[in-house]
């Protein structure tokens, strides 16, 4: 499969997350990444200070410039900023079934700032409906998406199926912030798979960037998603040991330390 990934997100000047950290991790698992913009912030690692959207039709614009000639290999989608952004990018996912079309729903920053207008957050399950392959919300997105508390794992797996059945996507609920220890829940339709793992004692920006964007990079290799996810986790986890401090309480990605490629089962059909 083509090794064209594109992440739809937006633009961290601190390259601790959105499209840059998405490129960067693409690139560390061997693909070509390319990104295209949904809005510009100011911030830092610790905090977004103001959201300036870009257009949807510059999001459509710059997708459809970008893919022009290209062989699209997956996307990553994140920050959306405002509603119409996000029925814009539901239109280009709906185009490119049969790719890799992995769902990060970036609602609100640790610092309280909107990543998506709140008026959108209603409507984000039913405009996505049936145009990607996972969608990977943590604890807080999972509560706002599922409409009630998500505080440990049998409410985890609630929040997972009620937003696959509303979805109709698989559903990746992260459990990074659980009390206790952490684990990730994913459903697919007809099962659930658990994701058990170290719960590391620092807050790193950009853990659920890295973490969808390592999930399409596996799955364009040709890897299930159960595998894929859990491929992806152990490649985060590794990530996260390998962080460095970027100012006080907040660590941030240091690919060049977190070592190579983790050692792989064969590829289906190898």
């Amino acid at each position: 499969m083509t090794k064209n990934l594109i992440s739809i997100a937006g633009w961290d000047p601190s390259g601790g997350a959105g499209v840059l950290l998405d490129v960067r991790v693409f690139e560390r698992l061997g693909r070509r990444g390319f990104g295209v913009l949904t809005a510009v912030t100011a911030q830092s690692p610790s905090r977004v200070a103001k959201v300036f959207p870009v257009t949807a039709r510059a999001v459509a614009d710059q997708f459809a410039a970008l893919s022009e000639g290209m062989e699209v290999g997956g996307i990553k989608v994140g920050m959306l900023a405002t509603g119409a952004n996000l029925r814009a990018v539901a239109r280009i996912l709906e185009k490119h079934q049969g790719r890799p079309r992995v769902i990060d729903p970036v609602l609100k920053s640790s610092s309280g700032a909107y990543l998506l207008e709140r008026r959108a957050w209603p409507r984000l399950l039913e405009t996505v409906e049936g145009r990607a392959d996972l969608i990977t919300p943590n604890l807080d997105e999972a509560a706002a998406l599922a409409g009630f508390p998500v505080r440990n794992d049998a409410e985890m797996r609630k929040a997972a199926e009620k937003i696959q059945l509303r979805s109709g996507l698989p559903c990746l609920v992260k459990g990074g912030h659980l009390e206790g220890r952490a684990t990730d829940i994913l459903f697919d339709g007809h099962e659930f798979s658990v994701f058990a793992h170290e719960k590391m004692p620092r807050r790193v920006h950009g853990t659920g960037c890295f973490l969808s964007s390592a999930i399409v990079c596996y799955m364009a290799e040709g890897r299930p998603l159960k595998e894929a996810c859990g491929l992806a986790i152990v490649r985060a986890m590794r990530a996260i040991r390998a962080a460095v401090p970027a100012g006080p309480d907040v660590w941030v990605f240091d690919l060049s330390r977190e070592g190579g490629r983790v050692p792989l089962p064969p590829r289906p059909g190898a």
